[in-house]
C-alpha cells in the first residue's frame, strides 16, 4: 500500500484525524458485512454475549456491559436486545436470564466466522507486535488526554 504522507509529514499528522478514519473504516465495513448476512453490529455483541457466556448472563447484566460500545446507549441497547429476541436467536427467561436458541447458536456460528473473516481483513500485513503497539499507543492517547476506556 502507498501511505498518504512521508515519514516526516506524518508525524505532523492529527491522531484525532486518522483515529477517527480508521474507527469510520473499520465500523462501516463490519456493519455492512453484518447487515450482509441479517443482523446489526449490537445485535452481534448481544448474541456473542450470550452464545460465549461460561455463565448465563442476564438481561441487564448483557445491556450494561454493552451500552457504551460506540456511544449505543442504554435505550438503544435495550432496543437490541429486544430485537434480538424476536429473531428468535435468544429467549428471555422471566427471572431476566438470556439463552441462546438452537436457531441462534447456528446464525452465531455463521456471525462468528464472518468475524474471523473480518478480523484477517482488518489484519492483513499486520503483525501482533505491530498491532500491540498500535493498542498501547490509543489507549496512552487516551489517558493523555484524560479519557477513559475499557473493553472487555
Amino acid at each position: 500500500m502507498e501511505y498518504s504522507h512521508s515519514d516526516a509529514e506524518l508525524i505532523q499528522q492529527p491522531i484525532g484525524y486518522w483515529s477517527w478514519a480508521a474507527y469510520n473504516a473499520v465500523v462501516t465495513r463490519t456493519r455492512a458485512a453484518l447487515a450482509g448476512i441479517g443482523t446489526t453490529q449490537p445485535q452481534w455483541w448481544v448474541l456473542a454475549q450470550v452464545a460465549r457466556a461460561d455463565v448465563v448472563k442476564t438481561r441487564d447484566e448483557v445491556s450494561r456491559l454493552l451500552r457504551n460500545y460506540l456511544d449505543t446507549g442504554p435505550e438503544a441497547m435495550e432496543s437490541e436486545i429486544d430485537r434480538t429476541i424476536a429473531q428468535g436467536w435468544i429467549t428471555e427467561h422471566s427471572e431476566g436470564r438470556l439463552d441462546i436458541t438452537a436457531e441462534g447458536r447456528a446464525f452465531y456460528d455463521k456471525a462468528a466466522a464472518l468475524q474471523d473473516e473480518l478480523w484477517a481483513e482488518r489484519h492483513a500485513d499486520i503483525s501482533d507486535a505491530e498491532y500491540l503497539t498500535t493498542l498501547k499507543v490509543l489507549q496512552r492517547f487516551i489517558h493523555n488526554t484524560g479519557g477513559s476506556a475499557w473493553h472487555h
